[in-house]
């Protein structure tokens, strides 16, 4: 593993190098693709590092950036780390209270936005962060009247540049100034309680996860296969990582803009490879599903003869003989056809961020896409653990990357040490003491177990865990996991602490049963799918299907329809998707009594 680079900006620059394509990065805005070549790549960091150092940002000042993905996301990135600043990056889904809570703790001092759009509802309360001296509109256009504070990312590139070109050697002298233990990043992680905390990461964090998680990515880029899809927010540090990780492989990332249009986006732009969050795959495996229902006979049997046969694979085990002639045919009838519809070059994908169903993982490796685990969290610059190209072990996270170790507590928690671990929480040296051990391993909360080869299984949440009042613990998102599998549940909440069995708070897809129905021809009132009998049935054949596979107290006994979809904006969800259990048992605790009433 090469560590020649210490610092993030270094690192960037020599990956640029091996790009393929000449092109860095796009970006998709209401339909049309604008691309950044690999020079005006680098010019960019250039003059918008020395544009921001004009407006007094020094080594160490706090700049956040409120934008949904873009070239110009990655470059702001690349630019305040390149004079020494902290990126501080702020989802585009935060609630306002959440942001000037982040400007406030970092004392930001530049503000990164979008457009003015994303603006709205929080020029209001900027007064209240004290340190904010400028605000930057990245899509934006300003006119000459506009409020003094206010600075367009074309002016402040234009500022850069005058500069860079009457002292060429300011920028990297600023640069190299730059050490590997110095502050890059403070990423606030809300969590599923409390307030937001700022998660600090180095240079040396970042550079070294980069280099590690280099070694397991599936894919290579040659001049005919190069682009990597980007769906992800960079505010999220999978997604953040995976821009350096890309760029380090020589790819070029293409940043999408509406999630709806992603299988256009792949017929269009032919991906190679894509980070995901489980929920994603099982709407792709979902839907390949549902489009069988529209063949009939002999081509209808053998589509299905095929995703079966996907859903049980298992790359450990090779096929021989008349087993692996039957995959050949699958491939060639079926699952080659699959892979075309996601642009036919993709070599393979890795989730994060939360469990993913063993059945959904057999699947893609089954059709030929290398579906890969991802573990890690904020607090470990994300990545500790992933699956291998090369072996992929269903249902496992994957090891330890090189340079992490990892070890199980007694209580079963998971815990990590190595290069990557975070410097602490910001302000907040209280809470750092709480996730770390004496000995310096950092605690991850989650609990899990390694296999006789290494290979770690994360089984739930540490803080998850409840106790039924019959004395038995259940571990909540398995179950929650397996509920969301089903076609026709979107969302799921287990519920039961101290009660004497498990229930659920559920959110159909009502879109997807309307469409099974619509297949079938059978009428039912649409303007009250929840409470006719034929959802009622479809959604209790769900919850049995699941409680085959439980032991009795952890099967679902009853449950109860939630009134809309759990939401970041109400505070049921965080950022990152996970479930807020205090906030939801708190909001609907009518529906849960009604559930243990009657």
């Amino acid at each position: 593993m090469d560590m020649s680079a210490t610092t993030v900006p270094v690192l960037f620059e020599q990956n640029l190098e091996k790009n393929v394509s000449g092109i860095a990065c796009a970006t998709k805005r209401e339909g049309n693709w604008t691309s950044l070549s690999v020079q005006e790549f680098k010019q960019q960091i250039r003059y918008l590092s020395l544009g921001l150092h004009s407006l007094g940002v020094k080594k160490g000042d706090a700049v956040s950036i409120h934008s949904p993905n873009s070239s110009q996301w990655v470059v702001c990135d690349q630019a305040i780390l390149s004079i020494g600043a902290v990126n501080v990056a702020i989802y585009t889904t935060q609630p306002t209270d959440q942001i000037i809570y982040i400007l406030n703790d970092s004392k930001t001092v530049v503000h990164f936005v979008s457009t003015k759009e994303m603006f709205e509802g929080l020029s209001e309360q900027l007064s209240e962060v004290s340190t904010l001296k400028k605000i930057i509109f990245m899509e934006e256009e300003l006119k000459n009247d506009d409020v003094e504070q206010y600075m367009s990312f074309d002016s402040l590139l234009k500022l850069g540049k005058k500069i860079y070109e009457e002292r060429p050697e300011l920028f990297e002298s600023i640069r190299s100034s730059i050490t590997a233990q110095d502050l890059a990043n403070i990423n606030y992680t809300s969590g599923t309680t409390g307030v937001p905390k700022g998660v600090m990461l180095s240079h040396h964090n970042l550079v070294s996860n980069t280099l590690s998680s280099l070694e397991r990515l599936p894919f290579t880029t040659t001049s005919d296969s190069y682009a990597v899809l980007s769906y992800l927010p960079l505010a999220h540090m999978i997604e953040r990582i995976g821009a350096y990780l890309y760029t380090g492989a020589g790819a070029t990332i293409y940043y999408v803009d509406d999630l709806a249009a992603i299988k256009e986006d792949m017929q269009q732009i032919q991906p190679i490879f894509f980070a995901t969050v489980p929920r994603l795959l099982e709407k792709i495996h979902t839907g390949l599903k549902s489009k069988g229902q529209e063949l009939s006979g002999a081509k209808k049997q053998l589509y299905y003869w095929a995703l079966k046969m996907a859903e049980h694979f298992d790359s450990e085990l090779p096929l021989k003989g008349f087993e692996k002639i039957k995959l050949i045919i699958a491939d060639t009838l079926v699952y080659k056809k699959i892979r075309e519809g996601l642009g036919g070059k993709i070599e393979g994908t890795i989730s994060a961020g939360a469990a993913l169903h063993p059945t959904i993982m057999r699947f893609f490796n089954g059709i030929g896409i290398k579906c890969l685990i991802g573990y890690g969290l904020t607090e470990t610059s994300p990545i500790l653990t992933t699956s291998l190209p090369e072996k992929i072990r269903i249902g496992s996270a994957g090891l330890p990357i090189t340079g992490v170790n990892i070890r199980i507590a007694e209580d079963g928690e998971v815990q990590a040490i190595g290069p990557n671990i975070m410097q602490g929480y910001f302000g907040k040296p209280d809470w750092t003491k709480e996730v770390m051990t004496e000995d310096g391993w950092f605690c991850t909360g989650d609990i899990g177990y390694l296999d006789p080869d290494g290979w770690l299984f994360i089984t739930d949440r540490k803080k998850d865990l409840f106790k039924l009042s019959t004395g038995k613990y259940v571990a909540p998102q398995p179950i929650e996991n397996s509920l969301t599998k089903s076609p026709y549940i979107d969302q799921a909440v287990v519920v039961g602490i101290e009660r004497k069995f498990c229930s659920a708070l559920l959110y159909p897809d009502f879109a997807r049963i309307q469409e099974h129905l619509d297949q079938k021809k059978i009428q039912v009132d649409l303007s009250n799918l929840e409470q006719d009998p034929l959802v009622l049935t479809a959604i209790q054949r769900e919850v049995d299907k699941v409680n085959e596979n439980l032991p009795p107290w952890e099967q679902i006994k009853k449950y109860q329809f939630l009134p809309e979809p759990l939401s970041i904006k109400r505070g049921e969800l965080t950022p990152k998707m996970s479930v807020k259990r205090q906030v939801v048992s708190k909001r609907y605790v009518e529906l849960i009594e009604k559930i243990y009433s009657d």
